[in-house]
């Protein structure tokens, strides 16, 4: 068989989209075509906010039957969600609670109540993951304390993508990768930790067994079958990311930024906790050491809220903006999820005696360099843990196509930067496939396809950028904030 057509479906808080990977066997490289787009956001239910799923299944066998309706044949689908949003299912398989979205604030003070009781260090040392306020760990507390009644019609508890997999199979999973974004997988052992499942009070039985992924699931209308990928969409976007050499760093630009190593071993000592370092599951028995950075989601709001449609045009005006007239912490929890993004930025600055930017190019300067900032500040902390500077950034995702905040990456990070490809989770969903179905072997063969396929850009780290004097009392007032 010379082609093989593939359905990914890559689904974003923000929105998903169904493409066609086409995989030409001889010349071994990958087309791609966007079948069907849809938005995705939260809806309301009892004041909280939630995931309509019955909308997205509608949208994504929607997009499955515009394949099979143009006439193609399909080889397999595979499905990458977010991370750690969950499900509850009962004993008919249907869903009991509203999917809860992470950004939904009835996790407050919760994380904290947590870590007070159990220990921050006890937690970390189990899990080697970073501390959110909407870890599912503190999502199902909350759940726990407020609504117990749900707690005996439970029979299952799924993640987002294992659900979109059962409703299209019939067949229950726990994929690994997303798995892992909980903060209840004891990442010594790589299986649920019981003790933090009876803190909480809840049967392991609700979990079941932790499935690498690459295996086929079932069958979707009883003839294609569905795999098991990467469901995080993170974890996808590092199996097609080409790291060059083990000392390169990934930079996954889109809603958010995941900044990281791609590892053999964790990292879990207390250089790691005291910079919320992450360690989250990967493929090939490798690990995704990395952190969690509030991305594009701060420039995405303002443009919401401003009315902006051109975006060239908006980082076209910015770039001519000066640089770091005022800068944020991109992370900090005001920037979550706020009423408006507009003014919870201008607040902030106000509160940080920094000059308020009210233009909305001067808003996205705003974050772009704040953004840049961070970055430098993480691959810093990241080159410390590794014991060694990180040689190489590569960024992927659809931030990725800002070559404005690409260059000042480069620059601030003091490395060369190459960018692409901008479907990174698509494809890292496609290579799980292709595993799934023997075509390839691992990630490293993969990434060697994707290079072929979709040629990089380079972004050349400029030393000189600005004067060394100004950079560094920027960075000092830039980490004043952190």
């Amino acid at each position: 068989m010379s082609i093989l057509n593939i359905a990914a479906v890559d689904l974003g808080a923000s929105s998903g989209r169904v493409m066609l990977a086409t995989y030409h066997t001889e010349n071994q490289r990958i087309s791609l075509q966007e079948i069907h787009r849809f938005k995705n956001q939260f809806i309301d239910q009892d004041g909280h906010d939630c995931w309509d799923l019955a909308y997205l299944e509608h949208e994504i066998v929607t997009g499955l039957h515009k394949i099979l309706n143009s006439g193609k044949s399909l080889h397999s689908i595979g499905i990458d969600t977010w991370g750690v949003d969950y499900v509850l299912l009962d004993q008919q398989g249907k869903v009991i609670a509203p999917t809860y979205a992470y950004r939904d604030h009835r996790t407050n003070g919760v994380m904290q109540r947590v870590q007070d009781e159990l220990g921050k260090e006890n937690i970390y040392r189990k899990t080697g993951i970073q501390f959110l306020t909407f870890n599912t760990l503190y999502q199902l507390k909350a759940m726990v304390d407020d609504q117990p009644q749900w707690l005996t019609q439970v029979k299952d508890f799924v993640m987002i993508p294992d659900y979109l997999n059962y409703r299209l199979t019939g067949v229950i999973n726990r994929e690994y990768t997303n798995a892992t974004t909980t903060q209840l997988v004891n990442v010594n052992i790589d299986s649920w930790d019981t003790a933090l499942l009876d803190y909480l009070g809840l049967p392991a039985s609700w979990f079941g067994r932790i499935r690498h992924p690459g295996h086929q699931l079932g069958l979707w209308q009883n003839s294609v079958p569905v795999m098991s990928v990467a469901s995080h969409d993170t974890a996808s976007a590092v199996i097609s990311t080409p790291l060059s050499d083990e000392n390169a760093a990934y930079l996954c630009s889109g809603t958010w930024s995941l900044m990281g190593l791609d590892t053999t071993t964790p990292c879990t000592n207390d250089k790691a906790m005291h910079a919320n370092i992450t360690n989250e599951g990967g493929v090939d028995g490798h690990y995704r050491v990395l952190k969690n950075i509030m991305g594009l989601w701060l420039f995405n709001r303002i443009c919401t809220e401003r009315d902006v449609t051109d975006i060239p045009s908006l980082v076209k005006q910015t770039e001519a903006e000066p640089a770091f007239r005022s800068l944020i912490n991109p992370n900090a929890e005001c920037f979550l999820n706020p009423v408006s993004m507009v003014e919870a930025i201008q607040q902030y600055c106000h509160e940080h005696n920094q000059p308020i930017p009210e233009t909305t190019s001067q808003l996205a300067r705003c974050v772009f360099d704040s953004l840049a900032m961070l970055y430098r500040k993480v691959a810093l902390e990241l080159s410390e843990l590794q014991g060694k500077p990180i040689s190489t950034l590569y960024i992927v995702g659809g931030g990725s196509q800002n070559e404005f905040l690409n260059q000042l990456c480069a620059d601030l990070c003091g490395v060369d930067a190459f960018a692409g490809p901008v479907e990174a989770s698509v494809l890292g969903n496609v290579g799980c496939q292709l595993m799934a179905l023997d075509q390839i072997h691992n990630a490293a063969e993969f990434r060697q396809l994707v290079v072929k396929s979709f040629p990089l850009k380079h972004f050349k780290n400029r030393p000189h950028f600005m004067p060394a004097q100004q950079l560094e009392a920027k960075w000092r007032e830039f980490c004043a904030l952190n």
